[in-house]
Order: C-alpha cells, then sequence, then structure tokens
C-alpha cells in the first residue's frame, strides 16, 4: 500500500481542511512540535483505511476521531496497490446527544491513468464502488494483504507499539509471517490436494462401479451374440419362403370356406320362406266383408228415398222464419194498442191535474207578488220613519244632502204584522208551510217589538217563495209527462190492429212445420248412420283387397330372394296356392343343398388344417430361436428385427469391451492421480510445512535485522532465534552472552525493533509465495529523540539506503532536527488557536 493523497476535515486537531500529498515522495518526515499534531497525520491514514487508530487503545473508537465541538469530518485516502487505485473515504458526524458516529464509509476503485499529482476532486472524479460501511476495513484487509492487526506492526509503527513484533509470541509472530508470506496459499493447496484425492477417489469408485455393470463383456459374450446374429439371420431367410408357402394353404382355405359359406347361405335363403298366417283366411274374408258392404249401400238408398221425401212435405207447409216474424209483428200490434189505449187515459188525467195546478199556482203567485208589494212599502215607511227621528232641522239630510228645514209630520206604520198575515195566507194557498206559529195572536204580536215583527215577516215571505217554486216545478213536470203521453198515444194509435184468425191459422202451420222437422230429423239420423256403415263396409273391403295386394308382394318377394335358385311360375288367380307351391318347391330344393353343404364342409375344414399345421411348424422353429411373435402377418418382419436388434447386441457387447477396457485403464489413472493428492497433502500439513516455512522465512528475517542492529550497536548486537521461537539478543560487550531481547533498554529495544521493521519492509517481498505480499510503505511514529548522535547518524543512513532504491516509501514522526534535516521531504505540522496545519516542504 502506498499513499497518494491524505485529505483531512475536522480530523483529531485538524479542524481546517488540510490535504497532505505523497505523490513522487519515497522519503518523508512529519516534524513538528510535540502536540503539533504529526502523529495525527498518521493516525488519519490508518482510519481511513481501518476505522480505527492504534493508539486510541480499542478498534472501532470513532469518538476521537471527530474535533471537539466540530458537527461533522472527513477523511480520504487515495493509495495505490500492485498497480491498482484506490480511494478510502469515511465521514464523520456528531448527533444531537453528542455522540459521534461514521455517516459514511466507502472503498472505490479510481482511474490510474489520472496524473498522481492531480488536485482530490480530480482523484476521484472517476470511481466505481467496492465496498461500503462496514465491509471497507474487510475489503481494505484484502487488498493490502494486511489485517488491522498486522498494519500496525508492519507498516504503521506507532508510539509505545514499535516492540510489539519484537516481543511478540512465537504464535502470534507466524500468524503474521503467514499472512506477509502468503503462506496460507499452501494451506489453500493442501486442502484442494485433499479435494482432489477424494474427488479422484470417487471417480475411481464410479468407475469400477460402472466396470463391475459390464461383467459380461467378455469374449465369451461376443462369441454368443456373433453365433445369435447369423442363427437369426439364417432363420429369417428360411421364414421368408416358409410364408410363402403357408400364404397359399391359406388361400385354399379361404376358398374352402367361402364356398363352404355361399351352400350354407343359400339354405338360410331358403329356410326363410315362410307362409304369412293370414294368407289362408283372405278369400272368405274378402267375401264376407263385400256383402256386408251391399247391405249397407241398399238401407243407405232406401234412406235416402225417406229424407227426400221427409223434406218435400216440410218445404210445402211455407218458411218457418217468415211465419214466425209475422206471428211475432201481429203479438207486438196487439200489445201496442192496448199500450195507445192506456196511455190516452193517463194523458186525460194529467191534463186535468195539469191545469188545475196552474190556476192555483197562478192565483198563488199574485197573491205572494201582492203581499210581497206591501210588505216592500211597509218597510221603507218603517225606513222613512226612523229616518224621520234621526233628522235635525238646519242639518243636511243623509239622503238627499239637503239642508233640513222642517221635520216631516209622517206617523210610524202600524200595518206590518197585516202585511205580514197576508204572506202567510198566499203560502197557505200555494202548499207552503204552516202559517208563523210563533205569533198565532193579537196579543202576542203584541209583544213583539216592529223590528222583530219586520224580521219575521221576511222570514216567512222566504218560506212562502220556496214554496212557490216548488209548485213551478210540479207544474211543469205535470205538463212534460201530458206532452211525452199524448206523443205515445198519438204513435202507437197510428198502427193498425192484427187480425184474430190471421194469427191462429199461424200458430197452426207452426204447429205442423214442428212436427215435419222432427220427422225429417229422424230420418236424417237413421241415414247418417246408414252411411256410416256402408263406409265402414268399403273400408272393409278395401282392407282385404290390400291384404291380398300385400300377401302377392310378399310372395313375389320371398321368390326374389331365391331367384339365384330358379323357382317354379305361380299361379296368378289363387294366393294360396301360389304360396303352397313355393313352398313345396323349397323343401326339395334345401334337400339338394344340404348335400353340397356337407361337401364343401369338408372341403374347407381339411384346407384349415393344413394351414394350422403349417403355421405350428413355422412357429415352434421360430420359438427356438428365441424369438416372440405377437401377430403371424408381421412374423418375417418381427424375426428380420430380432435379427437386427441381435446385430446390436452384437456391437454393444463389443462396445462395452471396449468401454470396459477404457474403465479399467480409468481406474488406474484415478488411483495414480488420487495417490499423488494424497502425498502432496501430507506434505503440506499445516502443522509441518507451515511451521517450517515460517520458521525458514523468520531466520531470514532476524539475519538481516541482526546486520542492521550490529550496524546501529556498533556491533555490540546481533540477533537470534532461541529454542522456543522467541528472539534473542547476542551481546558480545558481554562475551556473546545470549539473553532475552525483553530484556534491553528502551533505546536497544528501539533499536532492535527497528532492524525488524527494515528488514521485514526489506525481506518480505522476497520471502512471499509468487511475491503476492509487499510492503510498499513502512511508518515509523516512535522517539528518535533516545538515540546519541552516532546510532541516530547510523538510523538515518539505514533509512536513507532504505528508500534510495524508490520501491517503498519511508515515512519518520520526529521533532529531532538532526534526523529531519537529512530527509528529502518535510511535512511541517504546526498548530495555532484554530487547529493544526500542514505544509510540504521539499529539499
Amino acid at each position: 500500500m502506498r499513499p497518494i493523497r491524505l485529505h483531512m476535515e475536522n480530523f483529531g486537531s485538524f479542524r481546517a481542511a488540510a490535504d497532505v500529498d505523497f505523490a513522487e515522495v519515497d522519503y518523508f518526515a512529519l516534524v513538528g512540535a510535540t502536540g503539533a499534531g504529526k502523529s495525527t497525520v498518521i493516525d488519519a491514514i490508518c482510519f481511513a483505511l481501518y476505522g480505527s487508530v492504534p493508539r486510541w487503545g480499542k478498534e472501532n473508537v470513532v469518538a476521537y476521531a471527530l474535533a471537539p465541538s466540530a458537527a461533522s469530518g472527513k477523511v480520504a485516502l487515495v493509495f495505490e496497490v500492485s498497480g491498482r487505485r484506490y480511494a478510502a473515504v469515511r465521514t464523520l458526524l456528531r448527533d444531537a446527544k453528542g455522540t459521534v458516529r461514521t455517516k459514511e464509509a466507502r472503498l472505490d476503485l479510481l482511474d490510474p491513468s489520472i496524473p498522481a499529482d492531480a488536485d482530490l476532486v480530480e482523484l476521484t472524479a472517476t470511481s466505481r464502488p467496492v465496498a461500503e460501511g462496514e465491509q471497507v476495513a474487510a475489503e481494505v484487509a484484502q487488498v493490502t494483504g494486511l489485517e488491522y492487526k498486522f498494519f500496525t506492526q508492519c507498516v504503521v509503527l506507532p508510539q509505545g507499539r514499535f516492540a510489539e513484533f519484537l516481543h511478540a509470541t512465537p504464535s502470534d509472530r507466524q500468524d503474521l509471517l503467514v499472512q506477509l508470506l502468503d503462506a496460507d496459499v499452501y494451506e489453500q493447496v493442501r486442502k484442494a490436494a485433499v479435494a482432489e484425492e477424494s474427488r479422484q477417489n470417487q471417480a475411481a469408485e464410479f468407475a469400477r462401479g460402472e466396470l463391475s455393470r459390464l461383467h459380461d463383456a467378455d469374449e465369451r459374450a461376443e462369441e454368443a451374440a456373433r453365433e445369435r446374429a447369423a442363427a437369426l439371420h439364417t432363420l429369417s431367410e428360411r421364414v421368408g419362403a416358409d410364408l410363402e408357402e403357408l400364404r397359399a394353404l391359406d388361400e385354399a382355405a379361404k376358398t374352402a370356406d367361402a364356398e363352404r359359406v355361399t351352400v350354407l347361405r343359400a339354405l338360410a335363403q331358403l329356410g326363410a320362406l315362410a307362409l304369412p298366417g293370414e294368407v289362408p283366411g283372405l278369400a272368405e274374408s274378402a267375401r264376407r266383408a263385400t256383402e256386408r258392404a251391399e247391405t249397407a249401400a241398399r238401407e243407405q238408398a232406401r234412406l235416402d228415398a225417406l229424407e227426400e221425401q221427409a223434406e218435400a212435405e216440410l218445404e210445402a207447409l211455407g218458411d218457418q222464419t217468415a211465419l214466425t216474424r209475422e206471428l211475432a209483428d201481429l203479438t207486438d200490434r196487439t200489445r201496442r194498442t192496448a199500450e195507445a189505449e192506456a196511455a190516452r187515459a193517463e194523458a186525460d188525467t194529467v191534463t186535468a191535474q195539469l191545469a188545475e195546478a196552474a190556476e192555483t199556482l197562478a192565483t198563488a203567485f199574485r197573491d205572494y207578488e201582492e203581499a210581497d208589494r206591501h210588505l216592500t212599502k211597509t218597510r221603507i215607511a218603517h225606513t222613512a220613519a226612523d229616518l224621520a227621528r234621526t233628522l235635525t232641522p238646519g242639518d243636511p239630510c243623509p239622503v238627499c244632502h239637503q239642508l233640513v228645514s222642517a221635520l216631516p209630520g209622517s206617523p210610524g206604520p202600524n200595518d206590518l204584522p197585516a202585511r205580514a198575515g197576508s204572506a202567510q195566507g198566499v203560502s197557505a194557498r200555494v202548499g207552503g208551510p204552516e202559517p208563523y206559529r210563533s205569533d198565532p195572536t193579537a196579543d202576542q204580536r203584541a209583544g213583539l217589538s216592529p223590528v222583530e215583527e219586520l224580521a219575521a215577516a221576511e222570514r216567512r215571505l222566504a218560506e212562502i217563495r220556496e214554496k212557490g217554486q216548488q209548485a213551478r216545478t210540479r207544474h211543469d213536470g205535470l205538463a212534460a209527462k201530458a206532452e211525452l203521453l199524448t206523443t205515445r198515444a198519438r204513435e202507437l194509435a197510428a198502427t193498425p190492429p192484427p187480425d184474430p184468425d190471421r194469427v191462429t191459422a199461424i200458430e197452426k202451420l207452426l204447429a205442423a212445420i214442428d212436427t215435419a222437422a222432427g220427422k225429417v230429423g229422424n230420418i236424417r239420423r237413421d241415414a247418417r248412420e246408414a252411411r256410416r256403415q256402408a263406409a265402414q263396409a268399403a273400408r272393409t273391403v278395401e282392407e282385404a283387397r290390400r291384404k291380398a295386394e300385400q300377401a302377392w308382394r310378399d310372395l313375389n318377394a320371398a321368390r326374389d330372394t331365391v331367384a339365384a335358385f330358379v323357382p317354379p311360375p305361380v299361379d296368378p288367380g289363387d294366393v294360396h296356392a301360389a304360396w303352397t307351391a313355393l313352398l313345396a318347391w323349397r323343401d326339395d330344393a334345401a334337400a339338394a343343398r344340404k348335400q353340397e353343404a356337407g361337401a364343401a364342409e369338408a372341403r374347407f375344414e381339411r384346407a384349415r388344417a393344413a394351414a394350422q399345421e403349417a403355421r405350428r411348424v413355422l412357429a415352434e422353429r421360430v420359438a427356438e430361436h428365441g424369438v416372440t411373435v405377437n401377430s403371424g402377418d408381421r412374423m418375417a418382419e418381427q424375426v428380420a428385427r430380432a435379427a437386427a436388434q441381435a446385430d446390436e447386441r452384437l456391437a454393444r457387447v463389443r462396445e462395452a469391451r471396449e468401454r470396459a477396457a477404457d474403465l479399467a485403464k480409468r481406474v488406474a489413472d484415478h488411483e495414480g492421480q488420487a495417490r499423488v493428492a494424497h502425498e502432496l497433502a501430507l506434505l503440506l500439513r499445516a502443522n509441518q510445512f507451515e511451521r517450517w516455512l515460517c520458521a525458514e522465512a523468520l531466520e531470514l528475517l532476524v539475519a538481516a535485522a541482526s546486520e542492521t542492529l550490529k550496524d546501529l550497536s556498533d556491533g555490540q548486537y546481533e540477533l537470534v532465534l532461541g529454542g522456543r521461537g522467541d528472539i534473542e539478543v547476542v551481546d558480545y560487550a558481554e562475551a556473546g552472552l545470549r539473553r532475552s531481547a525483553r530484556t534491553l533498554s528502551g533505546g536497544e529495544t528501539f533499536q532492535a525493533s527497528l532492524a525488524l521493521a527494515l528488514a521485514l519492509s526489506d525481506q518480505v517481498a522476497g520471502l512471499a509465495a509468487a511475491a503476492a505480499r509487499s510492503l510498499d510503505s513502512i511508518f515509523l511514529d516512535e522517539g528518535f529523540g533516545t538515540l546519541d548522535p552516532a546510532t541516530l547518524d547510523t538510523v538515518a543512513a539505514t533509512l536513507e539506503k532504505l528508500a534510495s532504491g524508490h520501491e517503498r516509501m519511508i515515512g519518520v514522526v520526529t521533532h529531532v532536527p538532526a534526523l529531519a534535516d537529512r530527509v528529502p521531504v518535510r511535512f511541517e505540522v504546526s498548530r495555532d488557536a484554530s487547529g493544526s496545519h500542514v505544509r510540504k516542504v521539499v529539499r
């Protein structure tokens, strides 16, 4: 892993955005005062990659990453591994409760064609996501080849942890070397060898199973298959000739069977001739039907003559309808004459009543009108008298509006009761209600005031008016009725009276017509019955004729069925005799055909037996060769198919023998490859090969570190491996005493750890399997101030030599000017009130 660009914003002591450009830098120093933030730059690199920093004491702690009081922060590292460029970005966020968490973490693959000294935006412009969130650290470990634990021991050597590899346990040191040297590939090879051994054994077992199923694939099986194929081909050729002979025998049997069937069919046709059951009685039935028809015809003729005579007598009596109509007219004229007399009498009575009512009505209304006039005058007089009492001389009159000069001298009227009595008399004359009974006497009237008397008189006058109107209505009704009766009487009087003798004559004629009509009806009924019986007799005769014709048709049809046998001619006069003659011929012909049937049956049996025998012999011959025949018609095809199957069987046996030889070779090959894989797995067992490999690598590393330590210690110390895998130091100042590296002082421990770190960085690429791991960078964050000038000069020279090959980046964190002045590129870190700042200085 080789850094190219580091971006920090609100990370640790770096509040403002800061970029550190590592492009084209092989050897640099982070310099500055204590607490300026030098180690924070190394922390940012580690945090961007793994999300944690060693000196924070615990993995996955992010609270220290964000600058105090900052709400958010960001760290981005652009780096290269094996020619591929990546960007690890982590964004921090402080929530409302003050808790710091990682908002975003991602690893992107960048375009390596962009110049390394381009700005950060351009470097990350073209990217493809590789991992996000918690997967970033695992993907970084996969890309760099180092987990966080080993990265902090081999690449980033932070303060206080410089000697971890030196003091690590043998097992931890072996784990680191396994990862650095990619030695786990040998474990993968071993596992692959174990899997290959299992696969080859399975393949060999499968091939053996296949071979076991080919147990009959030997020379003897091939010979048997060849012999059967030859035998079946010979049988196929012979079966063809046998089948031709069999077809000839079958044809002969078929011909004999056809002759036999023809004779039996003739016998069946002759046997089917039978006399219909009704033929013997047809002649007698026809004779009786003819006699019944003739008798019915004679009776029908007699009744037809009687019917004609009765109808003539009925017609001579006259038209019944006209006589009935005339009688009804005479009866109506008699009724109308009587009604006219009654109407005239009633009209006279009503006329007399009408005249009396008219006179009474006229007199009553005259009296009423006179009484009404007097009552009106009296009312007016009372009104005038009442008005006069209200007049005052000098005031205007309310009627004429003239000034009253003097009061009139008109006494009040006293004749109102008399006027009312006159009105009551009129009411009595027109049939009105009783006179005014509330005032029957003069004494009683004297008790009423003039106004009350006037009101009573007015009520009675209204009653008289109503009764007069009722009298008028009655008068008008009598007048209308009188007019109607007079008109009706006049109309009835216009009809002449009927002739009594004519009525009697018509009644006698109608009685005679009824008697004659009854006679005609009886005769007609008998005639209808006679006609029905005659028709029935005619139908019986027709039915007898039809049956006779059907009997002849049946006879001709029966002759047609045996026409091939030449039946004798028939007598056309008697159907029964004709049937009798045909049946006699039938018996003679059937006897002759029975003899022919016996001979045909014998010929058929002989032909069928010969064909069956030939078929049996052929089936036995085919069965002897193990061929199953489902159909005799397809025997040649099935034998040929059996021969073809025998050829296929022979080919399969030969193929099986070839396959068996191939399977035997495959079994041997698989077993050999399984043995090779087994031996390889034994050689690469984890408790042997990996331990040996790491031990060899550790010896090389310790040897290289020992040379460096000799230079750093002026030949006093060198490193060796102890018996238990611990690293020991040989102290030549103490006569070559070997002791544990843990007994070294702080400065001596720094020298030994630096020697191991430099050896790791320098040797790991050559030791790793296929150079899979390469420590392209090493960052030393340790106090160089503990070294004396001579040792410091040796350390500086060693670092310069390591960086001179341009194969890896060397970075040191120091505040020792003597060391910083010898480094070609310095990143000067300073700190003020606003936070830490970094500046690149190239010497």
